[in-house]
């Protein structure tokens, strides 16, 4: 860390703080990095955040804004299963922040929930303090049912799917963020994104499954491209249709990229990358899908009862996070896509022995990816997003 702050280098701020208000889910996904992975430390966490926690953080998060002079900065609620906390625990919760932090902070949350809960209270809560909810869905019911079930194998998908007519009612379909799909290819890819659509949700975010080289992704080949093929499919329907009928980030930050801009996900591209975790015990942690690569690998030994997100900042493996082309591998650096692949998502670069310094267990998915999506700006300049 020395060489690098000699060097000039300076850490880029937090901007978005996720908050695990509840540490257990009512689902039993079988690809879930939470409960099914490496880091099995939930079991050791308090269920719920405590008031003292919370409130802290709220402080700590106003201290850090106001260091570095943030005019806005993002919470999002998850857990586990943040609407588990209860309505009266969120409202706590998120009045709390908002106590806490000057109005010239404009402050943004967010809940990430698995949907099964949604109901009017949850809902009239979210809307009189105005959070945006995110809800994840695998596709249609036979998708959506494959893996994300409770602890008795029954499928969710007719659960979720009640919940996400309440929300995208009239009344609070403003509320709506998004809808979050982990790819399975095991579903059709049209298929999928169609059923997704039927919600008319303002961003979709295709997200692959954890894995890494020592663990690799469920069908994952290191000689074809099984992913990058699958969402090249919906890529191509997507830039076929006009008007657009949602974003999908992936998609919009690989063009923002291969235009010359900077990524604002931590998915691609080289951006410094700006969150960071509490847990339900205070612990401030690594993003937490680190949690897939090894028991530990989010930890920091830090609690906001006694440090400061600024403390957090100036840890090695946060920095590892945030100095782009840096924290690459020889491979990656000689690769022509890097400053768009950005080495993909850094938990699928791990392996026992190298660490992190790896080109992504998705690599050749990404490099046919971003090159199809390449070609389509090229012969279309200007034309899309």
């Amino acid at each position: 860390m020395a060489g690098l702050l000699e060097s000039g280098w300076r850490p880029t701020p937090f901007r978005q703080f996720i908050l695990k208000l509840h540490s257990r889910c009512n689902l039993a996904c079988d690809y879930c990095y939470m409960y099914e992975m490496a880091d099995q430390s939930w079991r050791s966490m308090p269920r719920r955040m405590s008031k003292a926690v919370i409130d802290r953080t709220a402080v700590r998060i106003a201290h850090h804004a106001a260091a570095h002079g943030l005019a806005r900065v993002e919470v999002i609620l998850h857990g586990g299963e943040p609407l588990l906390a209860g309505v009266d625990h969120i409202d706590y919760a998120v009045t709390a922040l908002r106590s806490a932090l000057p109005p010239e902070v404009d402050l943004i949350v967010h809940v990430q929930t698995n949907g099964v809960l949604l109901n009017e209270a949850f809902l009239d809560l979210f809307r009189k303090l105005d959070v945006r909810v995110g809800v994840s869905v695998d596709g249609d019911e036979q998708a959506h049912d494959r893996h994300r079930r409770r602890g008795n194998g029954r499928g969710t998908y007719a659960e979720v799917r009640r919940g996400l007519r309440l929300l995208t009612a009239d009344e609070y379909r403003h509320l709506f963020s998004g809808l979050l799909c982990t790819v399975d290819l095991e579903n059709d890819p049209l298929s999928t994104y169609e059923s997704l659509l039927e919600f008319q949700p303002p961003v979709v975010d295709f997200l692959l499954p954890h894995g890494n080289w020592d663990e690799p992704p469920p069908n994952w080949s290191d000689s074809r491209t099984p992913y990058g093929d699958w969402l090249i499919t919906i890529f191509d329907r997507w830039c076929a249709t006009s008007p657009r009928r949602t974003r999908i980030r992936l998609f919009s930050e690989i063009i923002r990229l291969l235009c010359g801009r900077h990524s604002r996900s931590e998915t691609i591209g080289l951006s410094p990358v700006a969150v960071v975790v509490v847990e339900t015990n205070g612990a401030i942690e690594q993003v937490d899908t680190l949690k897939s690569a090894y028991d530990g690998a989010a930890g920091t030994l830090l609690h906001v009862l006694r440090d400061s997100f600024d403390t957090a900042l100036l840890l090695p493996a946060i920095a590892a996070r945030q100095i782009g082309e840096q924290a690459l591998s020889n491979e990656c650096l000689s690769c022509e896509i890097v400053r768009t692949c950005g080495g993909g998502l850094y938990p699928h670069r791990y392996r026992t022995g190298t660490g992190f310094r790896n080109r992504s267990v998705y690599c050749g998915d990404l490099y046919r990816l971003v090159t199809h999506i390449r070609g389509r700006v090229v012969s279309t300049a200007g034309s899309l997003p």
